[in-house]
């Protein structure tokens, strides 16, 4: 696996997760938000059946003559009995899944004090992403260092991840990655100095990986999980799969450095004079700190979780319809852009295109009508997905699409397109 396999794997929708374990829907779309009766009233109702097996294609506009907006009512009809069967199934999945992973990572962490148990919990749990229906990440947090500090100079490297000496040195971390020193951190346990971490005083995440791997390997086979999670060996990360009632699920397990006392000096946000999020809220976003995945070989990956979560949280505090146009965003994604188990485009590609929208788009009133938000959204993907580029929100030079297969990105674009040529809602 490259570096940087999570500058487009790790999704993170937190929202999704507090609103999977609330419960059903206790109230429609059309009470959430205040209307604009201009832009609403003239499109004719249309109204679905009720039930999994639907299909049907909507119009978003009409003729020149019509209204070209799709009305919230329609919207309504067409995706919200999809996205409460959605909530239910994947609620229901995480459940499942968090069982497996709390026995799991318990019986890991009695064999090695440093990787810490994940709890289980029946309202929120935050070390748990999900990526795609049927696509989790699982960050594992890892106990024994404190007191973390930016390293002080650059040096080289000449080592491979046997120890044996190179003639040049490693090649700099990419824009999402960095080294990590045990001498970073203010407090560690002895246990992070040993050689099956560390090499010359680094900590390389392919040897935290291999030691946890092997952990994870042990407590499948000590743990009672009555054949419910099977170790998955074609890949360099830590990734099992785990039977549920609804189908398989693929699970990656990833160690995690949580620093929550800084703010990591490559994520150079916000840029001067922007006017969403409100400094007050960016001065919080940032005292959340940080956290360093282990899913490469040498380098880290900057992870802003948390950070994500809190902007997350108070979204559309103005009234708006920011987080209703991403749950249509994300619908329409997994039904008809880009399907699949593992697919090119995850939930946090949406985000951080949801991101950068908010931001060009501060002003309230941008995020009154529901369709034309929600186009401008999927004209902002599509241009990313054309363009193979994709900023991260935070690390501002980062790609998210680096990696990804272009042959895949151009079949998403064709979509995109011809959605917005002719945009409809259609539903498998």
């Amino acid at each position: 696996m490259k570096d940087g396999y999570l500058q487009f794997g790790n999704e993170n929708w937190n929202e999704e997760l507090r609103s999977q374990v609330s419960g059903p829907r206790t109230h429609s779309w059309r009470n959430s938000a205040p209307r604009d009766q201009h832009h609403w009233e003239s499109y004719p109702q249309v109204r679905l059946p009720r039930g999994e097996n639907q299909h049907v294609a909507v119009p978003l506009r009409t003729d020149q003559e019509a209204m070209k907006s799709l009305t919230e009512e329609n919207l309504e009809d067409c995706l919200l009995n999809k996205v409460d069967l959605r909530r239910q199934w994947i609620s229901q999945m995480v459940e499942e899944v968090q069982k497996v992973v709390h026995h799991l990572t318990t019986e890991v962490s009695h064999q090695d004090i440093r990787f810490q148990a994940i709890p289980y919990s029946d309202t929120y749990n935050e070390n748990i992403k999900v990526l795609a229906p049927t696509q989790f990440l699982i960050t594992v947090p890892v106990k024994g260092l404190a007191g973390y500090r930016e390293a002080r100079q650059q040096r080289w490297r000449y080592y491979t991840l046997r120890g044996a000496r190179l003639p040049c040195p490693l090649r700099d971390p990419e824009r999402l990655q960095q080294w990590l020193e045990v001498e970073q951190f203010a407090k560690s346990l002895w246990q992070w100095h040993e050689a099956d971490v560390t090499i010359e005083g680094d900590i390389v995440p392919a040897k935290v990986l291999q030691v946890f791997r092997k952990l994870v390997e042990n407590a499948i086979e000590t743990c009672p999980l009555s054949g419910k999670v099977s170790m998955l060996t074609d890949s360099t990360v830590v990734r099992v799969a785990v039977e549920t009632s609804s189908g398989q699920v693929e699970v990656e397990l990833t160690p995690s450095v949580e620093i929550p006392t800084a703010w990591s000096k490559k994520a150079q946000w916000p840029s001067c004079l922007k006017r969403w999020p409100a400094p007050e809220r960016v001065q919080c976003i940032k005292s959340f700190g940080f956290s360093l995945l282990a899913c490469s070989n040498y380098h880290w990956q900057l992870s802003f979780l948390r950070a994500e979560q809190v902007l997350l949280e108070q979204l559309d505090e103005d009234g708006g319809c920011r987080r209703k146009c991403f749950q249509a965003l994300r619908q329409m994604k997994e039904d008809v852009w880009c399907p699949g188990k593992r697919p090119v485009l995850t939930s946090h590609h949406l985000q951080t295109v949801l991101f950068w929208t908010c931001e060009k788009y501060p002003d309230p009133k941008d995020w009154r009508v529901f369709s034309k938000a929600f186009l401008r959204l999927v004209r902002k993907l599509h241009k990313c997905v054309s363009q193979h580029f994709l900023k991260h929100y935070f690390v501002r030079k980062g790609n998210l699409l680096q990696y990804a297969s272009p042959a895949k990105l151009d079949a998403v674009a064709q979509k995109l397109a011809s959605f917005l040529k002719d945009p409809r809602i259609s539903l498998p």
